[in-house]
């Protein structure tokens, strides 16, 4: 039988594994940086990093999932994909203008949840958040890969799908945020 964790746990195996993520992402910038672009080294670390999202959600189903876990864990994975962004930024692979459109987004509703979670609402990530996170990564994974024939058309294509699902989340955020609070009649913290 698994170990359970409580929801006040901190060092639990799905932490570590968030951990590990968060630590790792400046070594993913430094390559892409160093290797100036698409590379097997950078493609294969990011993969393996990218990966460690389904396998710290998993653990924490599995074991519980914990208030320090619901912190962490968008943290690392804003982290690791905004920061692998701007290094494809730096080194040509992606136009600045969509990498400042899903950084934008991600920074306005991470500071909106962290405003609804101090007011005791939880908005949790629904289906096509995931979706959305799932395409950043594609079009990351893509931008790193060696090139390969109409590369640069799927990085493209992939990173203005990752930008639209990115922005139409963030809506349904605001909006569902805005319902929710209004419906509950949202008290004042101390």
């Amino acid at each position: 039988m698994a170990t359970s964790f409580g929801p006040s746990a901190i060092a639990t195996p799905a932490n570590a594994v968030t951990i590990a993520r968060l630590a790792l992402s400046p070594l993913l910038w430094a390559l892409i940086l160093a290797t100036d672009g698409p590379s097997w080294a950078a493609l294969i670390l990011w993969v393996l990093l990218a990966s460690t999202d389904g396998v710290d959600g998993w653990l924490a189903r599995r074991m519980g999932t914990t208030r320090s876990g619901a912190f962490l864990d968008p943290l690392a994975d804003k982290a690791l994909v905004i920061g692998a962004m701007w290094a494809v930024v730096v080194v040509g692979g992606f136009w600045w203008l969509p990498v400042a459109l899903i950084t934008g987004r991600e920074l306005a509703i991470s500071a909106f949840r962290s405003y609804w979670g101090r007011q005791g609402l939880a908005v949790p990530a629904r289906f096509w958040a995931k979706v959305k996170t799932v395409m950043q990564a594609v079009a990351v994974g893509f931008a790193l890969a060696p090139p390969f024939e109409d590369a640069e058309h799927f990085v493209t294509l992939t990173l203005w799908v990752a930008v639209a699902l990115t922005l139409v989340t963030g809506a349904q955020y605001v909006m569902e945020g805005s319902r929710s609070t209004s419906s509950i009649g949202v008290r004042g913290t101390k």
